[in-house]
This record gives C-alpha cells, sequence and structure tokens, in this order.
C-alpha cells in the first residue's frame, strides 16, 4: 500500500459521485407555472409590460376611433377619416412626447413640476373667460387654439398634480416631514381642490372625480394615517353628494345605473343602448366596422361609450384583451413604485398608475351600467387629443422609472446590438466568430438572471 511522507498508509480517496439532476416535473400546469414565475421577476419585465400594453391599447385605439367615428364624420358632412387622422396626428405627437419623457432624467422631471402646475392653472382660468372658453356638450372647459383643434387643460392639470405633488411629498420626506399631519396635508390638498374648483367651474365632474383620485393615491403613497386619510375623504364625498344633488342632470346619470330601459324623456338612452351594443357583441363579435349602434344610436360613439362599440365589434374577446392590456399596465406601474428607492420615483409612478387605473374602472364601469356616466374617456382608447398627449407623456414617464431600477439598467447595459458594431481583433479572418461571441453574451446574461 502507498505511504505517504510521515510513513503512515495514505487514506484512501472517496470516489466521487457524479451529480444527479433532480427529476424534471411531470406537472405541465407546474412547469408553466414556474416560467411565468421567472418571467414576471426578470429585472425588465415592468418595462416591457409599459411598453408593450400601452402601445398596442393606442394601437387598437387608433383602429376603433375609425371604425366607431365613420357615421358620426359623414352625419356632420365631414369626410369619414376626419376624426382617426386627428386621433392619428395626436398618437404621433403623443409617441413624441413618450419618447421625451423616457429619456429624460428623474431631475428634470421634477423640475416640470412647478412650471407645469403653473401652465396649467393660467390655463384653467382663461377656460372660465367669456370668449376664450368654449363649452362643449354643457361644459366649459376648453380652448379653441385654432381651426377644428381645441385643447382641455383640466387633462394636463392631471400630469401637473402628479409631478407636482410627488415632487413636494418626495422633499418632505427627505427633510422627515411626513410624520406631521400638517406637512402632509399643506399646500397639497389647498392646491388640488384649487384645480378641483377650477374644474367645477366648467362643470366637468368627471375629471374631477380622476383628480381626487391622484390626490387620494398620493396621500396613501405617502402613508397618511387612517384617521387623516378618512378625513379627507369625508370632506370631498361631501362635497361630491352636494354638488350631484345640486344638479338634476347628475342626479338623472346617478339614476341610470343598471338601467335596461331609457325611461321616460330618454334619460338613460345612452346608458341603455351601450348595455345593447355589448350585447350584441356575442364572444367575437359581429366583425370590425359592422357595428349597429354607431348609426345615430349610441350617441359618443368613438370618446366615452367607445368601449361598447368595441364589445359590438369585436365581443367579449375584445374587450377582455382591452381589460388584460389595462391590467398589465396597472401591475407594471405598481411594481415600478414598490420596487424604487427614489420616493419621487414612488410617488410620481403611484400617482399615475392611480390616474390611468381610476379613470379607466369609471369609463368601462359607466360603460357597463354598474357606475354613473361621468363623461370621462377611456386612456389611450378613446378618441381625444388632448387626453391622449399628456397620458403619453406620464407613460413615458413610468418607462423612464422602470429604466432607472439598478437591475433593469444593469440589463438594459448588457444589451448590445447584433448588427452594425465592430469587433475587436480586426478584419478578415483575424475576427472571432459570430457564433461564439453570441455564446458569450447569453452567458453573461444569464449569470444576472436576464436572457
Amino acid at each position: 500500500m502507498p505511504s505517504n511522507r510521515t510513513g503512515r498508509p495514505a487514506a484512501p480517496r472517496a470516489t466521487a459521485r457524479p451529480a444527479v439532476a433532480p427529476p424534471p416535473s411531470d406537472n405541465p400546469v407546474r412547469r408553466l407555472y414556474t416560467r411565468a414565475r421567472r418571467a414576471w421577476d426578470r429585472p425588465l419585465t415592468a418595462y416591457y409590460l409599459i411598453l408593450g400594453s400601452s402601445m398596442l391599447i393606442t394601437v387598437l385605439g387608433i383602429v376603433m376611433v375609425y371604425s366607431a367615428s365613420q357615421i358620426k364624420a359623414l352625419q356632420l358632412s365631414l369626410p369619414g377619416t376626419y376624426f382617426f387622422r386627428k386621433q392619428f396626428l395626436a398618437a404621433v405627437l403623443g409617441t413624441i412626447l413618450l419618447l421625451i419623457a423616457s429619456r429624460m432624467p428623474s431631475k428634470l422631471h421634477r423640475a416640470l413640476a412647478y412650471p407645469m402646475l403653473l401652465g396649467s392653472v393660467f390655463l384653467m382660468v382663461l377656460v372660465q373667460i367669456p370668449g376664450i372658453g368654449v363649452a362643449v356638450n354643457g361644459n366649459q372647459n376648453w380652448i379653441s387654439v385654432g381651426g377644428p383643434f381645441q385643447l382641455q387643460p383640466s387633462e394636463f392639470g392631471k400630469l401637473a398634480l402628479v409631478l407636482w405633488g410627488a415632487d413636494l411629498l418626495a422633499r418632505k420626506q427627505d427633510k422627515r416631514l411626513l410624520t406631521q399631519w400638517k406637512h402632509m396635508l399643506v399646500p397639497l390638498v389647498p392646491a388640488a381642490f384649487m384645480l378641483l374648483g377650477l374644474i367645477m367651474l366648467g362643470g366637468d365632474m368627471g375629471t374631477a372625480i380622476i383628480l381626487t383620485a391622484i390626490l387620494f393615491g398620493l396621500l396613501w403613497l405617502a402613508g397618511a394615517p387612517t384617521r387623516l386619510f378618512a378625513g379627507v375623504l369625508a370632506i370631498a364625498g361631501t362635497l361630491g353628494l352636494m354638488l350631484i344633488t345640486t344638479s338634476p342632470n347628475r342626479m338623472a346619470r346617478l339614476g341610470c345605473i343598471g338601467a335596461t330601459e331609457p325611461g321616460p324623456n330618454d334619460t338613460c338612452w345612452q346608458a341603455v343602448h351601450g348595455i345593447y351594443a355589448l350585447a350584441s357583441g356575442g364572444i367575437f363579435g359581429s366583425g370590425l366596422g359592422a357595428s349597429v349602434e354607431k348609426w345615430g344610436q349610441l350617441p359618443e360613439a368613438h370618446t366615452d361609450f367607445i368601449f361598447a362599440i368595441t364589445g359590438e365589434e369585436l365581443g367579449l374577446a375584445g374587450t377582455l384583451s382591452v381589460l388584460a392590456l389595462f391590467a398589465a399596465l396597472g401591475y407594471a406601474g405598481i411594481r415600478v413604485a414598490g420596487r424604487t428607492e427614489d420616493p419621487f420615483v414612488r410617488y410620481a409612478a403611484g400617482g399615475v398608475t392611480t390616474w390611468i387605473t381610476a379613470q379607466a374602472v369609471i369609463n368601462i364601469g359607466a360603460v357597463l351600467g354598474l357606475l354613473p356616466i361621468a363623461g370621462v374617456p377611456l386612456p389611450l382608447f378613446s378618441y381625444g387629443g388632448s387626453a391622449l398627449l399628456p397620458t403619453m407623456f406620464a407613460i413615458g414617464l413610468l418607462i423612464a422609472f422602470a429604466r432607472e431600477d439598478p437591475a433593469a439598467r444593469m440589463a438594459l447595459a448588457m444589451r448590445q446590438p447584433r448588427f452594425g458594431r465592430k469587433r475587436a481583433g480586426g478584419s478578415g479572418n483575424t475576427r472571432r466568430p459570430r457564433s461564439w461571441n453570441t455564446m458569450r453574451r447569453r452567458a453573461s446574461a444569464r449569470s444576472s438572471g436576464e436572457r
């Protein structure tokens, strides 16, 4: 037996046993769940969800605006593509704003907070000046900017409240002032009530509800205590109840919840025909462009009730697809707000997510007859450039915040273009094979958990 230097017999070496891989799971549902869980946990999941869902909603919205607005345009002696062209132009401009916002750093976003708030207040004051403000459907919340184009400043007020409120709360959190209720409420709540007052002067109750939801979202993210939160909610609820009960039009809308008949004087005509449109769609709809309700039966078919036309032409499959896209967008926004360490990013992302989600719920709830008709468009989907432009800028904010996550930034930095990049090692036969370089890139990507 061989011995070592000390003269003692060498101990027998233990033979290494080959590693045995655990048996793969035979449950396909379990494998699918595991793959989905890994996909959700990737650093770029929120980035892709925000970008993909928002673009799909916008493109599908343009298609449905074209389908739902043709008859309305012909009734007004306009070309059939009139509303489509305006919406397409707004989408192009909104895409430019989205790209700009997605590339802007958070410091520049914070620098825009006060100018945007002051500009929105100034424009909302101009709306109330006779000769400048324009009334549409009984609400004076528009400014004519020349020709067929009009601007609704209250839509930009939503974005202004999100940016300004997020910057204000972030600065107070850095100074550790949010533990005192007066610093949490002042000046956020008075400024929000000022915007609400300017909006309500024009009679736009729907936009006021969305602005109130943004305010509550910011207070909730700031950690407002239950008593304080309930107090602000009680005050807002009391004011809202007073505004509803003192307006016969709003009381009539409230009475149309769950209506199945138009009622006396056709008070619930719009709500009932929205239900008719959804009911006649079936599973897969009557076909794109084959809606019957858009032929003058359903008012505002291309704006507030475009979801009903979607259900009629694309059926349950189409409406569920729209709901799934909004759910994905809302989840991605919550994920961005929950994973960041920057207080401004958390408040801004939470405010934008609250804004888009609340507006989508109110619009779809009204079409389904579950909520009163508030007159708010479906975000990124309904016709209206004044609503589309600030919403796409807000989507750009979410994309920028998703890119600023450390793990997402690292994953994006590891990505290299496949074409047009010069490789080290000269030219000709001295270049390394393309396959070796691709394998190296994949191996480095897997080490961080991102494919």
